[in-house]
């Protein structure tokens, strides 16, 4: 079977376009609807097939029309007839709709795996925050229950980061005096809040200041 080529267009119908552009050109606002008309079929056929999707197809159309209503002396009657030079702008625009749509496809997938791999990293972050908040503010509960010299000594190591020997200076009060409020502050402490939230509170400040001591 040989190749079916697609039939020559009558000379008259040349002069239809001709008129049509003509039209155009001039401003006459019912002239494109016509254009539309007469090309509508064929240009959907062909930004169809290179699209592979209706709404697509329509907007590519939309947007051809829309250009030639705009600048319709982009065309060159010198260089080949109006039905191929508007054949040409439809598969130019699909294409570029193709692309387009494989771009946006593309970086929408890289979006969706950046959100998968760092789900649990955020999740992880949140639940972090949570906890230390949670545990700050039952640590502030607690030490409000201490006397006042334990309860100094040890919101000047939690809070300040103070060393034993650093708290003893801020005080006016021997390291041996600052070591026994705050051992006993720790105990009361964990009593109240139970060992492990009391040991991730104070573990740093406590276990820094016995090694600053020493």
């Amino acid at each position: 079977m040989g190749l079916v080529s697609r039939p020559a267009r009558r000379p008259e119908d040349a002069s239809a376009d001709a008129d049509l552009v003509r039209r155009v050109t001039s401003g006459d606002r019912t002239a494109i609807d016509d254009l539309y008309e007469r090309f509508r079929r064929p240009a959907f056929a062909l930004a169809r097939r290179i699209l592979a999707d209706d709404t697509l197809a329509e907007d590519v159309l939309q947007d051809v029309f829309l250009s030639v209503w705009k600048d319709p002396g982009a065309f060159d009657g010198s260089r080949g007839s109006f039905s191929s030079w508007l054949m040409a702008m439809v598969h130019h625009k699909a294409v570029d709709a193709v692309r387009r749509e494989e771009s946006h496809r593309r970086r929408q997938g890289r979006a969706e795996d950046d959100m998968v791999l760092t789900a649990p990293t955020m999740q992880d972050d949140v639940v972090d925050e949570v906890w230390t908040r949670v545990v700050s503010e039952r640590v502030r509960v607690a030490l409000a229950t201490l006397p006042a010299p334990q309860r100094e000594a040890l919101t000047l190591a939690y809070y300040g980061g103070y060393t034993q020997r650093e708290v003893a200076a801020l005080t006016n009060t021997p390291l041996g005096t600052v070591k026994t409020r705050m051992l006993a502050g720790m105990r009361r402490l964990k009593e109240n809040l139970g060992g492990a939230v009391a040991g991730s509170a104070f573990g740093g400040a406590h276990g820094g200041a016995d090694g600053a001591a020493r």
